[in-house]
Formats: C-alpha cells, structure tokens, sequence
C-alpha cells in the first residue's frame, strides 16, 4: 500500500518549527509497519528531526545557522531575491528537503525527544508544500 498526499503549511516566520501535528493530520492512520517519506518542495526552507523537548535548541539552531550563512553577506553574487536568498538556499543545501522515517505500531518510530521541524530561512517565505508518501 503506498499512500500520498501534498499538504501546504501555513506561512511561518524564519526560524524552526515543529510540523509532526501537521503531518499526522494529513495522514493518519498509519500503517501497522512501514515508512513515511517527507519531500519539502522548496529550496530556501529545510526539514530536519531535531530534539523537540527543550526549545532553546530550537534558538540555538537558529543562531548557529545565522552565523554560518548571515545575510547581507559581500560575497554573495546571487542576491537579485533580496538579502535572505542566498543564505536561505545554502542552509536548504546544508540541511536537507526530506525525511524518512520508519513506521511502527502504527506511529513514527522517532527517537523519545525527536521532531520534526519546518526550517524557514526566509524572512516571508509563505506557504510551504509538502509531499508525504506512506508505503505499508
């Protein structure tokens, strides 16, 4: 049995956030066994299966990756998109567009202290597509 749906995620400020109660919604129920594959269409915003327990990871994440790729940055050719742009799409390169992650009894076999989160790396990034295929 394969599964798949596209979700669009409200618009999020630039930051980190959790998404798992976006994704359940779309797709429940699960599977008694199988796989959740998660494809974010875009190439300035990130997914990533963080820790979702203390939320100064989520502002630390978010410092480190400011200090990585900080905008405005003089060596950026790229900037026709406005100052974000370029850095958005190097954190999108770092970070990753998809997930997989297994299925078992019917949940998400993550990690007791793992999320997964939306990275918007945008100032007004708007609404982000999902596709979430579940094969079982």
């Amino acid at each position: 049995m394969i599964r798949q749906k596209e979700i669009s995620l409200p618009p999020f400020r630039k930051g980190f956030h959790l998404i798992d109660s976006y994704i359940m919604e779309a797709v429940s129920p699960l599977p008694e066994t199988g796989l959740i594959n998660i494809f974010l269409k875009h190439t300035s915003a990130a997914i990533m299966l963080n820790e979702n327990a203390d939320p100064d990871v989520r502002t630390d994440l978010f410092s480190l990756y400011e200090r990585i790729a900080p905008e405005g940055d003089p060596v950026y050719v790229h900037t026709i998109e406005g100052a974000d742009d370029m850095p958005a799409h190097f954190k999108t390169a770092i970070t990753g567009n998809s997930l997989t992650i297994p299925i078992t009894g019917g949940k998400l076999n993550t990690g007791t202290w793992q999320g997964i989160y939306l990275c918007e790396f945008r100032n007004h990034g708007g609404r982000r597509k999902l596709v979430v295929t579940v094969y079982g």
